[in-house]
């Protein structure tokens, strides 16, 4: 995406920063039936539905309902100057479980450049050794981003987060409901637990959305009727522990098997 530098200290550490994930999603476009023509969308205005030309277009950041601050590309690109450096700027480290999994967004690769693969491979062994990750910020697409800095499998990666004011407060007022718990639905919901415990794998799952969609394509493809599986009826749960009970032979039976 970029090649630029990471910085932590008095040490300045060359880069390339690459995506480390993809969509596989699968998508569709929408077309006309009746010739499967693709559809475009056309920029229009809200007040009277006409249609707007590109050059006709400016950017309005919205300060309140319905009121808008124009700005020039001009005026942007000084408003951001200071977001435009290629640094990944280092400003502390932590252990990585002080941090929350819900401020994570994307991952990318930082690949070492020829020049500064000594202090990159430093860097490595230094964050592997100590078991922690570091707190960085760091400009993407123009936008001033916080982000973690830390090792996978011999290789920097570094994962941008959401800023705190970003995050969601969890008020749902099913939460104040009281619910009479009994110790023993308690000892059972662990024994469940334990029993579905084990070593991650991640080749071990897959997408079968995925795979439902492309193997009926082709089916298609081939003139086949796509035949919808039977689902099984949901059971209703009559009594908690009950049910818990039996997920746990369930469970047990297997691993056994």
């Amino acid at each position: 995406m970029w090649k630029g530098a990471v910085s932590f200290g008095l040490v300045t550490i060359p880069v390339a920063m690459y995506t480390a994930t993809e969509s596989k999603t699968p998508k569709f476009k929408m077309l006309r039936e009746k010739d499967s023509s693709p559809i475009r969308y056309k920029r229009v205005a809200e007040v009277d539905g006409e249609e707007v030309a590109w050059e006709e277009i400016v950017k309005g950041y919205e300060v309140e309902k319905g009121q808008y601050v124009i700005f020039t590309e001009e005026e942007l690109e000084a408003a951001t100057a200071g977001d435009k450096n290629r640094l990944v700027d280092v400003v502390q480290f932590v252990d990585e479980d002080e941090i929350d999994p819900i401020y994570y967004k994307s991952s990318y690769y930082l690949a070492p450049e020829k020049t500064g693969i000594k202090a990159y491979r430093i860097l490595l062994d230094a964050l592997n050794s100590k078991g922690r990750v570091g707190i960085c910020k760091v400009a993407i697409r123009d936008k001033q981003t916080l982000a973690t800095l830390r090792t996978k499998d011999g290789v920097l990666v570094m994962e941008t987060m959401y800023w705190p004011d970003e995050i969601r407060e969890a008020e749902f007022e099913e939460l104040d409901l009281k619910a009479d718990v009994r110790p023993e639905e308690v000892k059972m919901a662990e024994m469940l637990i334990d029993g579905l415990t084990y070593p991650f794998e991640a080749a071990d799952y897959k997408d079968l959305t995925r795979e439902a969609i492309e193997e009926a394509a082709q089916k298609k493809i081939e003139g086949q009727e796509i035949v919808a599986p039977e689902s099984p009826e949901p059971t209703k749960v009559v009594d908690l522990l009950e049910a818990l009970k039996a997920s746990v032979e369930a469970t047990k039976k297997r691993k056994a098997g």
